[in-house]
């Protein structure tokens, strides 16, 4: 039977994403020489790894960067439908019925409580495990928070005497598309959670303790229980909120309205680190990493002055200049918007929340919620006979990025790229393809790595994933509304080439949106 493979030797610092022939999704972090076997007949799967042992570090071990990564992931909208992990979760068998499991499974070795807080958070549907050298199969048991219950599977090594399972056939249904019914079934013989309270039926190693500076330094985290404030019960911050202290979603919001961090965000600390506790723009950033009034800000220019730059942007939430009319869903690190004076019906604008020149310069993380936005528009563009163009400009002196998606239909698909290069011929360069093999999530690592905040670049995402690049000369004219006109040309539309040619009234605008919601709440991310 054909099967992906997936074999490591190292250990893996980052959260990684990928896709074996674009059908399976995968985030993790993993270690010496493991092997994953998957069946490609199954589209759509969340898995999640941690692979390796708790220890001082090295081959072999995780590290606490991997868990931080997982914890961080764990807070991702979404259903992971497997957790492959070496160690099995301490407390796993509380409240289970053990009475016809091996004799084996009450030795505390190869149990884990780093594993168990993991699993506790992620809440997968599957969670297999093998460090044991025992085939287990736990009952189902509930989760804390989520409609889904998760089946524990521990596997028993390949060849043993005992003779026990060492190999196991599950056929999930991914979690995405498995109606509200089934998520929410739960089997007869469901248990409570093991991992509600402390586990005490196992007894375990006691865990290293981490150092107070890495704490600090590494990861930090609101305490939710502790943090909370308002209507809104989301556990990550509502950065409408957050900026402005209101949000029109109110008590239907997902994200966490917390006054605390209002009060830190209008002293100039920064958002990211309000969020996730580190910011990826490290010395880059304008803001503070502290919630202390020492904090060093990161600009020498006053914090009105700050704050300033982007209550004047047309794309902050937090501008008063924002047309948040237009807004049709936010998420975390993302939103989107419908064009101001689009070129075709449903033309959308995918916007960092924060105040950022290039969606190439948003934390990597950030990457996988862009990447759902767009499989949900294409979902939704394809419903209505259309595939999507992306296509951004970056100038060294852009003030808010913003990602056009141009829909157009399926029977010009294959005359973008043609178009798009004779554009280019006509002003007198040629783009290079940043992925000839058409993966367009390789495409976006490959942009990341090749851009350079000094520099100006133009990109544009083709439907079959091919991702077309210039990289603009510092003397060189550039005419900012180049994909648009291309696009304009292509559709026969030379008239809407420019935006102030197709703007609407409000009142249209008002109508276009909750149209385009409608359509489009089915696929959206963050509902």
């Amino acid at each position: 039977m054909p099967s992906f493979l997936l074999l490591i030797k190292h250990s893996m610092r980052d959260n990684v994403a990928m896709t074996g022939n674009g059908i399976i999704q995968t985030h993790g972090c993993f270690s010496n020489s493991i092997h994953w076997n998957f069946s490609p007949f199954v589209l759509g799967l969340s898995v999640v790894y941690l692979s390796g042992k708790r220890g001082p570090g090295g081959p072999g071990c995780y590290s606490q960067d991997d868990v931080d990564a997982l914890r961080a992931l764990a807070e991702e909208p979404g259903i992971v439908d497997l957790f492959l992990t070496n160690e099995w979760p301490a407390g796993v068998v509380n409240g289970a019925d053990t009475s016809n499991a091996p004799s084996k499974i009450l030795d505390p070795h190869g149990y884990d409580p780093v594993v168990a807080e993991l699993v506790a958070e992620i809440k997968p549907r599957y969670h297999i495990a093998g460090s044991k050298g025992l085939f287990y199969a736990r009952e189902p048991y509930v989760n804390d928070s989520a409609a889904h219950v998760t089946r524990f599977i521990g596997l028993a090594n390949v060849g043993n005497k005992e003779k026990q399972k060492f190999i196991h056939a599950i056929s999930p249904t991914p979690a995405s598309i498995m109606s509200s019914a089934d998520i929410h079934a739960r089997p007869p013989n469901t248990t409570l959670s093991p991992y509600i309270s402390p586990a005490k039926s196992i007894p375990v190693e006691e865990a290293p303790k981490r150092p107070a500076e890495d704490a600090d330094l590494q990861y930090w985290r609101y305490d939710v229980k502790k943090q909370r404030h308002g209507e809104a019960s989301g556990s990550r911050l509502c950065f409408k909120f957050t900026s402005t202290g209101s949000c029109p979603r109110g008590s239907k919001c997902n994200f966490m309205h917390d006054e605390e961090a209002r009060e830190h965000y209008s002293r100039n600390v920064c958002f990211d680190f309000l969020k996730k506790g580190k910011c990826e723009k490290g010395p880059e950033c304008r803001f503070a990493h502290s919630l202390s009034d020492e904090g060093v800000v990161r600009d020498t220019k006053p914090h009105s002055a700050r704050r300033g730059v982007e209550s004047s942007c047309w794309f902050c939430l937090s501008s008063p200049d924002v047309e948040s009319h237009l807004v049709i869903s936010i998420g975390e690190g993302y939103y989107c918007a419908l064009a101001k004076g689009p070129l075709v019906p449903n033309h959308v604008l995918v916007i960092p929340v924060e105040h950022c020149s290039s969606t190439l310069m948003m934390p990597v993380e950030a990457e996988a919620e862009l990447g759902r936005y767009k499989d949900a528009l294409g979902k939704y563009f394809e419903k209505e006979g259309k595939t999507a163009v992306y296509f951004e400009w970056v100038s060294q002196h852009s003030r808010h990025a913003n990602l056009q998606a141009v829909p157009v239909p399926l029977s010009k698909a294959t005359s973008v790229k043609k178009i798009f290069h004779l554009a280019a011929q006509r002003l007198g360069f040629e783009f290079s393809v940043v992925n000839p093999d058409g993966d367009a999530n390789r495409g976006r690592e490959l942009l990341r790595s090749k851009y350079d905040s000094k520099s100006s670049l133009f990109y544009v995402e083709l439907p079959e994933g091919s991702v077309l690049l210039h990289m603009v000369d510092s003397n060189e004219k550039f005419p900012a509304q180049f994909g648009r006109e291309v696009l304009a040309g292509l559709l026969s539309m030379a008239d809407r080439a420019d935006w102030r040619n197709c703007k609407v009234s409000k009142e249209e605008e008002i109508q276009m949106v909750d149209d385009f919601k409608r359509g489009f709440r089915e696929f959206d991310p963050a509902e």
